[in-house]
């Protein structure tokens, strides 16, 4: 048999996750806060073209419009660890069309996998099983960055188990590795033409100097290391279309980012990412553009354990125009962490609410509702 694409293999997937939400909506129409069709709303005045920071457009001249999706933090402990008994399933059928829908999706995986290893000296631990990867791919999720608090919850051993175990399910994953080189290597994929590529970084300091990855020694890729983070985005720069850095930072439950991660987001910025995604407080924070560079500061949790600091979260997609001079937009779908712990997309006022704050929080973020040279 033929392989199909990626791009028609995720659309065809798409099609049969839209098929199975629209079966569950014909069935629970009186549950209409959780199975009304979502809205998407676009950011105001969110759109600029792929630029290689120099005026000249890097991607490619052989394609369509790209669409890349992101969300926050997933991992699968207390009640969202039950949601693994069906893998297939485990996002549910709200959120799952719209994450296939996308060329490219990925988020911030916040966790180990493994059974094994020494918990580490601090006051969270999490950890899942492999079919946790089982669960992402079902989803439509493509990738997702490991550089974060958690993923050493277990030590190096419980890194070392991770690592194989997405190997083994060959789902990729990016932001730590068995040594430096490894943890500071992109993940590069390329759709109808146009290499994409996603680096993972951490700027936690919990732990930081016995979690970063060495030469000679395992572990994540942190901000730490300052010159290692930006040559990264350089090197990636010369091989790829797009640049993408995942970051993991900020204070905890707050809406508004901090001095360091304005900061960093410049120096990233000037290295040549053309993207910057964040996560880990807890909470949605502000997007928008830093100068020719587009940021999320904070997309908050996604598929989570508790109702921590907040439930609103939502997916942040940018549609991207290759080889044109044409703006790409940015547009945000709003959704709220059930009592299950997974995603549901809101809808109504409530989704309108979280859609109008989330907007607002680019004051905050000192963002740009457009790009500036």
């Amino acid at each position: 048999m033929r392989t199909l694409p990626r791009y028609a293999r995720r659309r065809l997937r798409a099609c049969v996750a839209t098929c199975i939400a629209l079966a569950f909506l014909a069935a629970c129409q009186d549950n209409h806060a959780t199975t009304d069709a979502h809205a998407r709303f676009v950011l105001p005045g969110a759109s600029a073209s792929a630029s290689d920071g120099s005026g000249g457009t890097q991607a490619s001249t052989t394609g369509g419009d790209i669409t890349l999706e992101f969300a926050g933090d997933v991992h699968f402990m207390d009640r969202t660890a039950k949601l693994l008994a069906d893998p297939a399933t485990a996002f549910g059928p709200s959120i799952t069309p719209l994450l296939s829908a996308a060329d490219v999706t990925t988020l911030n995986f916040e966790t180990a996998v493994t059974d094994r290893g020494t918990p580490q000296p601090k006051t969270f631990h999490f950890r899942t099983n492999p079919s946790a990867f089982d669960a992402l791919r079902a989803a439509g999720i493509d990738a997702v960055t490991i550089a974060n608090n958690h993923i050493l919850d277990y030590g190096r051993i419980g890194l070392t188990d991770t690592l194989a175990a997405a190997k083994a399910a060959d789902f990729p994953v990016y932001g730590a590795g068995s040594n430096a080189a490894e943890a500071w290597t992109p993940w590069v994929t390329t759709v109808r033409g146009t290499r994409i590529a996603y680096l993972g970084v951490s700027d936690v300091q919990e732990l930081a100097s016995s979690w970063i990855a060495t030469p000679n020694r395992s572990g994540e890729a942190i901000a730490n290391d300052l010159t290692r983070t930006l040559d990264a985005v350089r090197a990636a720069h010369k091989v790829a279309d797009v640049v993408i850095v995942f970051m993991h930072w900020g204070t905890e439950g707050d809406s508004c980012p901090n001095s360091s991660q304005k900061t960093l987001a410049k120096q990233l910025a000037d290295a040549g990412a053309n993207v910057i995604i964040g996560a880990h407080v807890h909470t949605l924070q502000g997007s928008g553009w830093l100068g020719n560079t587009f940021v999320a500061y904070g997309m908050g949790n996604f598929l989570w354990y508790i109702n921590s600091w907040s439930t609103e979260t939502g997916v942040l997609r940018l549609t991207l125009h290759p080889g044109t001079d044409e703006p790409y937009r940015a547009s945000f779908t709003p959704a709220i962490v059930s009592a299950t712990g997974q995603p549901v997309i809101a809808t109504g006022a409530r989704g309108a609410a979280i859609a109008k704050r989330y907007a607002s929080l680019r004051a905050c973020a000192g963002l740009t509702a457009t790009p500036k040279p």
